[in-house]
């Protein structure tokens, strides 16, 4: 496979390439094209049932398509497994954080970096802590003990101690309190500064076109609606499905 690029220019560190996906019979996604080119922030909205986490599914490989093409660097991983994914530079932040709350925060964190290629842990560590300094006060406490907010700082570390290079996001503001999401946002915007691709499903539309550079927007498994998330702001279809307007 070839390089490609993304919309604006950057070479695409992900891309699918029309990718049908079914579970058994039920076709999920029909010809999803759309990329995340190096250091990019891209979102993919869309209501319930549209096909956003089959999307990230299909792109970890939890999924695989019925026909089309994941490339992650180049590289057509459509057939490979998800470790050998994350080991080229995929992390996830899933749905609901999903941490392992009987383990304690530097459990969780440790568990991240099983995958990781290169770095020692503790420059990983320091790295994370700096980003989330409450962790390292709490690193002892069992993870099912902290706060929602607290929870999903830690979802976000222990994807960063894998050194990704793409960050795969679903819904990172359910269940958030409206504070906690505009913080939850403040620390993704900080992570992408730091040169990592982010690829965020969100429902919520205001609060992820307002960081991102680009996005996507997901109907019954198509993709009908793309661009820069200034267009998609102020595109009136999408105002009146999604922003409230």
């Amino acid at each position: 496979m070839t390089d490609t690029a993304s919309p604006n220019g950057r070479r695409a560190l992900l891309s699918l390439d029309d990718v049908t996906t079914y579970y058994a019979q039920i076709r999920i996604l029909e010809g999803i094209t759309l990329s995340v080119g190096e250091g990019e922030l891209v979102c993919l909205l869309g209501g319930n049932a549209s096909g956003k986490s089959t999307t990230l599914k299909t792109i970890l490989g939890l999924v695989r398509p019925r026909s089309g093409h994941v490339l992650l660097d180049g590289n057509d991983v459509t057939d490979w497994p998800v470790p050998d994914r994350i080991r080229r530079g995929m992390a996830i932040v899933p749905e609901n954080r999903r941490l392992f709350p009987e383990m304690t925060v530097r459990e969780n964190l440790e568990l991240g970096a099983v995958l990781r290629d290169g770095g020692t842990f503790d420059e990983d560590l320091e790295r994370v802590h700096n980003l989330f300094p409450r962790l390292d006060e709490r690193r002892g406490q069992l993870a099912g003990t902290l706060s929602g907010g607290e929870q999903q700082m830690v979802a976000v570390a222990r994807a960063l101690m894998s050194r990704p290079r793409l960050l795969l996001m679903d819904e990172p503001s359910m269940g958030l309190a409206p504070t906690l999401v505009q913080q939850n946002f403040r620390i993704i915007k900080e992570v992408h500064e730091s040169g990592v691709a982010v690829l965020i499903v969100e429902q919520n539309a205001n609060m992820a076109l307002s960081i991102a550079d680009r996005g996507y927007v997901l109907s019954t498994g198509r993709i009908v609606l793309e661009g820069s998330a200034s267009e998609l702001l102020h595109h009136e279809e999408l105002k009146r499905a999604y922003l409230g307007a």
